[in-house]
Parts: C-alpha cells; structure tokens; sequence
C-alpha cells in the first residue's frame, strides 16, 4: 500500500540541521507528484511517496540497478546507507525486497527524524536510524561483527569534501564491512576532468586487491566519461559483479546512454585522466 504524506499535517516542513549548520527543506517536485529534499539550498534528494521503486536522479539509478543484478530478484538484503538524504535508496529497497534490514547513518541528528515525520517510509520498513560520523559508524560496525549485503556510501565527498570519507584505506574498512557475496557502492561526484574520481578509482582498486574482492566497475553515462565532464559516477566493487553477463546486464539497463566498465576498462579511464 502505497505511503501518503497526511493532508494538512502540521509538522514543520524546514529544519535546520545542528551539526551542519545548514537549512533543510521539503518541497513539492516542480515536474511531478513528488517531493524534494533541498539542503543549503541546493536539492539533494527526490521521493516519490506513491512509488518507491521509483528513482529519478541516474546515480541513485545505477545502484539501484547493481542491488538488483547482484542479488535475486525479491531476496531481502541487509544494506547499511552511509548518508540518509531523504531514504530514496531505503524505499527502494524495501520496495523491491520486502523484509530487509537496513541502516542508515547521517552525521545531523535532525535530518532523519524529519525526514520520516515529513516523508514516511512504506509500511513494515525496517530501518535503523544511527547519527555518527560515517567513518567512526562503519569501524563501531565492524567491531561489533556487523556484516552487510551491501554498503551504500552516498557523501558529498569531493576534493574539497571529507578527507577521511575516501581513500584506499577507507574503502578497506567499508569492504570488511561485506558478506561474503556483497557489494560496495560508492557515489563520486566530480568536476569537469575528473581529477578525484582518478584518484578513488586507484583507490578502490587497490583496497579491493587487497580486500580479495573484484573491482572496481564504473557507471555512469557515457558521454559523461567520453568528455571526462562534471557529474556524478557509481564505482562499484564485489564479488557479484564478476559474474557471467552481469556487466551487460548493467549496461542494459541504463539509464541511457550508459557506460559500465569493468575493473580493467576502469584502469584505462583512470590512466586517461591522469593523462589529460
């Protein structure tokens, strides 16, 4: 049954978030019947309450994708969401794979809580809400035995983002995090000539070798990365991944134009950067 945001509800629809210090909003989309989540002033989310399956923004799309080529179609999944945002990943999961457990960890208290008063997530979802810095959540994890599925990590990371949010030693600790036929997926968001996504590309390959793991892919769209221009880029690393057909079956389904390289095929754009 679908989930609908109570007409008149008098819940605030701005907060502002403590540790950040910035202004969060809920909206009604401008092009549909969803909403939007805008941080500082700048969107960072889209929900859309009667369809949860549904995602519109393409890197959330090509995650989305690889939970659904990495693991049976319907099968629960436990996925541990590092940063909340408005739970578009979460719904979608719960969607898709009905019983899974899931986690998500956001370092401002307020944002969650929001969130799910404004935008209730669909009936039976089971979430855990954790506030803490993603690194110390994913170490704090590991020591207590936690293991995952899939781990999401979706930070506005950059070069000029977090230092301890990226980096070959910080995906290791996020790959220990896995079972044993799990997935990391990793959100890289990137100017024109895609300098930091050179770098974490080295990065993830270098801890997936050393983690025992095949990676990483690259997802994005393909003009995208024929331009080497700005946008957001999906590394992806896990034994699933390495499958029979599972790149194919990524490239197929898009969004379009898309491009999936393999983890030789992401040495080459790697290189290529540097080159540039």
């Amino acid at each position: 049954m679908p989930v609908q945001r109570p007409a008149g509800s008098p819940a605030p629809r701005t907060v502002h978030l403590g540790t950040s210090g910035e202004l969060a909003r809920i909206l009604p989309d401008e092009h549909d019947d969803g909403w939007v989540l805008e941080i500082g002033g700048a969107v960072q989310s889209h929900v859309d309450l009667e369809h949860p399956g549904r995602i519109r923004y393409e890197y959330l799309r090509r995650m989305a994708n690889v939970l659904d080529a990495a693991f049976p179609a319907g099968e629960p999944v436990r996925v541990l969401h590092l940063g909340a945002g408005a739970l578009t990943l979460p719904r979608y999961v719960q969607a898709t794979r009905s019983g899974s457990e899931q986690t998500a960890v956001d370092l401002d208290r307020e944002l969650v809580s929001f969130v799910l008063a404004e935008l209730p997530l669909p009936a039976g979802t089971d979430l855990v809400s954790v506030v803490a810095d993603a690194r110390l959540a994913a170490v704090d994890l590991a020591m207590d035995g936690e293991r995952f599925d899939a781990v999401v990590l979706d930070i506005g990371t950059g070069e000029d983002g977090a230092e301890h949010l990226r980096g070959a030693v910080f995906y290791g600790e996020l790959l220990e995090l896995l079972t044993a036929g799990g997935v990391l997926l990793v959100n890289i968001g990137d100017d024109a000539g895609l300098g930091f996504l050179g770098a974490e590309l080295g990065a993830l390959e270098e801890a997936a070798a050393e983690a025992g793991v095949p990676g990483p892919w690259t997802l994005a769209d393909q003009g995208m990365l024929e331009r080497l221009d700005w946008g957001n880029v999906v590394l992806a690393a896990g034994a699933p991944l390495g499958e029979a057909g599972c790149t194919e079956r990524l490239a197929a389904a898009g969004p379009h134009p898309a491009a999936v390289l393999d983890p030789a095929e992401s040495a080459a754009l790697a290189s290529r950067i540097r080159r540039a």
